[in-house]
């Protein structure tokens, strides 16, 4: 028979079978539960002594868990009452790290929490937890820590926990959030397309945009600090969450004019950005002014540079560029955008959504 299926009402010629075997039971159930400590993280913190399975070293080599339950290699585990595990010495010269796993054992027939011993070394590393289908199947809740000439020995919490399944909504994904505890990740598929599809996040830090999907948002960038704007400049510049309070953006301004735009009050040429970045750092932008015509005594390329400078709480980056006079002043204002002439810039910043 090279067709086997499973599990049906009862058997049939064609490959279906009724019964299941242990690894049978075993190969389905990883395709469904990875391995973990059955205990929801929907909380914004937690002390290690509140969680299942949390330890803590008695009489110098014992480590004492709480109980838990856990889900390791597509069988359940649990323990209702305190378990202690002994720790072998450690007289040698080299350190030495041990792991505590659930030991999920197909030809026993149980599932139990054991020691693992590890090599000692002067660099020690943990033992790989076995993960054999149909033989032992380990997941690892603590790393010890066991110093050369049997020092102290300390615990260090590994395992897995569970964690909120990921939503979906077809609009409003922030007020659904608002029901939810942390550490959900939620899908906005601007059913209604009214926005834009999107992947949020709600955490210790509250809700956030994690990442936009699909095509890219579209703004109009403006260019201010200046006098009456001609007819004929064309904006255009698009823009997504990336990360969490991460932006992405890229801004081609064109004066299609006769009409040199002159800087007008204090300060350079500036232009907007589509989410006011981050007041809390200087942030840098790059950009080109294409300038073909070689207008307003400016040369056909020139490099272009945005700052939002610490402190800026405004969605406006100022516009510098390399003195035209001497290239000892560094960079000067930006003062001038010349007729038929494009600013070009792109990048990435923090915003102040957090």
């Amino acid at each position: 028979m090279t067709e086997i299926s499973y599990p049906f009402s009862e058997p049939s010629e064609s490959g279906g079978q009724a019964a299941l075997s242990q690894l049978d039971w075993q190969d389905m159930a990883l395709m469904w539960a990875g391995d973990r400590v059955d205990f929801r993280l929907t909380n914004p913190s937690y002390s290690g002594e509140a969680l299942p399975f949390s330890a803590r070293v008695i009489n110098g080599r014992t480590i004492e868990l709480r109980p838990g339950a856990a889900w390791v290699g597509g069988f359940y585990y649990r323990s209702n009452s305190v378990l202690t595990v002994d720790i072998e010495a450690n007289p040698t010269e080299k350190p030495r790290v041990d792991i505590i796993v659930v030991r999920a054992d197909v030809p026993k027939g149980s599932s139990n929490i054991v020691a693992v011993k590890g090599q000692p070394s002067k660099t020690p590393i943990a033992p790989r937890p076995q993960r054999i289908a149909g033989q032992r199947w380990e997941m690892v809740l603590h790393e010890i820590s066991v110093p050369a000439k049997d020092g102290a020995i300390t615990v260090k919490q590994c395992a897995p926990f569970d964690a909120p399944a990921r939503v979906a909504t077809p609009w409003n994904a922030r007020a659904t959030a608002a029901h939810h505890g942390v550490g959900n990740f939620f899908y906005d598929l601007d059913s209604n397309n009214n926005d834009t599809q999107l992947e949020s996040w709600n955490g210790r830090d509250g809700y956030m945009i994690t990442r936009h999907l699909g095509k890219a948002k579209t703004y109009v960038p403006k260019i201010v600090n200046t006098g009456k704007l001609p007819s004929g400049i064309l904006y255009r510049g698009i823009w997504r969450w990336i990360a969490p309070n991460t932006v992405s953006f890229s801004i081609d301004i064109n004066n299609t004019s006769n009409t040199d735009v002159k800087q007008s009050g204090t300060g350079p040429l500036s232009f907007t950005l589509p989410v006011n970045p981050s007041s809390s750092i200087g942030q840098h932008f790059s950009g080109q002014l294409l300038n073909s015509g070689y207008d307003a005594d400016l040369p056909n390329f020139v490099a272009l540079h945005g700052m939002s400078h610490l402190g800026n709480k405004t969605d406006v980056v100022k516009i510098y560029h390399p003195s035209s006079k001497r290239l000892g002043e560094g960079l000067d204002y930006l003062l001038t955008f010349p007729r038929r002439s494009s600013i070009v810039f792109s990048g990435t910043y923090e915003a102040n959504a957090l």
